[in-house]
């Protein structure tokens, strides 16, 4: 009888804990549709933003980079290696200039990407059987032109000096499986294993989708806490009328109304916008699941812990700027995360968005399973509990605050 009466009596005591955490969660959704401001960016912004960037980079690869060509040689050949050239698919060659000043001046004013120089001496020591050397010349702080003009000149001279020596090797005799090893002694086989049509709209977006569900998240709750200080007659992060319900209730509360949110979002992200634009998703909606679960926690806890420090919604301002700014950085999207150095890399670990740049881009491009992304997974979990003990206390700490202050308002 005594048992069955302590067994109610926790009963009753869950209930009353989920009833409490349920008010919390209500109250947070409320106050979310309520700011204009938190709508705008936990709404409008996640529907809008990736639409915006995935039609930026909707053709994937550069085509027909306009290109000017300086023909020094006039000979058959160089015209034919200029006429190879532009029926590549990467340039096209839009001004045949006489001299180099002219060229030059064409790619000062914009009107060509780059000049390929043809020298006077082409022709002549392609027939005594020595090295032409063709230049290209191309601005490197566009490394995306420079690659187009490069891989288009590279394939053409390897076909026109692979015809070159056909041609030679018939003329001696040599044909066949003999030619084949001659001119073409180690042939080489490029598999291209992901990303296939070498867009970079499949390399980036990853990365972006996961920084909007992040940086959304960062900014949202950074500013719902400002909003509610602003509102709040002792500028208090949690109000007196909420806090009674206990910190761990009112960090779950909240926690749990973004993360339903968001869990909706994540289905739009990282599963309708691939979809909708033909970007890599050979991921299992299962393994995704399993990544955006941990993710999302600790995007959320980190960003509550971070959301104790920021007065107003201003300040938000300031601090997305500067996390933003270093998670493109440190995340691997600008630079491969194996050549930066050993402290920046740990830095980057304290950020959720480094490791679910990487889990995504695996699972999604690469269709690995859980198991193949465990670091990430694992990094992802400590985090989460890491910045949920972490919200606990700065939480704890803030409505000890709240509390002290309405006692010396009382005895006033």
């Amino acid at each position: 009888m005594k048992n069955s009466k302590e067994d109610r009596s926790l009963f009753l005591r869950v209930i009353s804990h989920i009833r409490a955490m349920f008010y919390i969660f209500i109250d947070e959704v409320k106050n979310i549709f309520k700011d204009r401001g938190v709508v705008i960016l936990v709404i409008l912004a996640v529907l809008v933003y990736p639409l915006l960037y995935c039609t930026l980079y909707i053709n994937e690869t550069l085509v027909d980079v306009p290109v000017a060509v300086v023909d020094a040689s006039h000979t058959p050949k160089s015209a034919e290696f200029a006429r190879h050239l532009d029926a590549t698919r990467d340039v096209q060659v839009t001004e045949k200039m006489a001299t180099m000043q002219e060229a030059e001046q064409a790619f000062k004013e914009g009107e060509v990407h780059g000049i390929i120089y043809i020298p006077a001496d082409f022709d002549k020591k392609l027939n005594k059987g020595e090295q032409a050397v063709v230049s290209v010349y191309s601005d490197m702080s566009s490394f995306l032109y420079y690659r187009a003009m490069v891989l288009s000149t590279n394939y053409v001279a390897l076909d026109m000096g692979e015809e070159i020596q056909v041609s030679r090797l018939n003329a001696i005799g040599i044909t066949g499986e003999q030619q084949a090893m001659v001119s073409d002694p180690i042939p080489y086989e490029s598999v291209i294993l992901y990303n296939e049509g070498m867009g970079f709209a499949s390399f980036l977006m990853p990365a972006i989708l996961i920084l909007i569900i992040h940086q959304t998240l960062f900014f949202g709750i950074g500013m719902a806490a400002g909003t509610a200080r602003e509102e709040n007659r002792f500028h208090e992060l949690v109000s007196s009328s909420v806090h009674r319900g206990g910190t761990f209730r009112v960090i779950l509360g909240k926690a749990l109304a973004f993360f339903t949110l968001y869990l909706l979002w994540s289905v739009y992200l990282l599963g309708f916008i691939p979809w909708l634009f033909n970007l890599p998703h050979i991921g299992s909606p299962f393994t995704l699941l399993e990544f955006v679960i941990p993710f999302l926690l600790a995007s959320i806890f980190f960003s509550m812990t971070i959301s104790v420090f920021v007065p107003n919604r201003e300040s938000q301002m300031v601090l997305l700027l500067f996390f933003s700014l270093i998670l493109l950085f440190l995340s691997g999207i600008s630079w491969p995360q194996s050549n930066i150095n050993i402290f920046w890399k740990a830095f980057s670990w304290l950020f959720p968005a480094t490791f679910g740049i990487q889990a995504y881009f695996k699972i999604n491009t690469m269709g690995a399973g859980i198991h193949e992304v465990g670091f990430e997974q694992i990094g992802l979990w400590i985090l989460t509990a890491v910045y949920f003990v972490s919200t606990l206390l700065v939480y704890h700490w803030q409505i000890k605050k709240s509390i002290v202050k309405n006692k010396k308002e009382l005895d006033l």
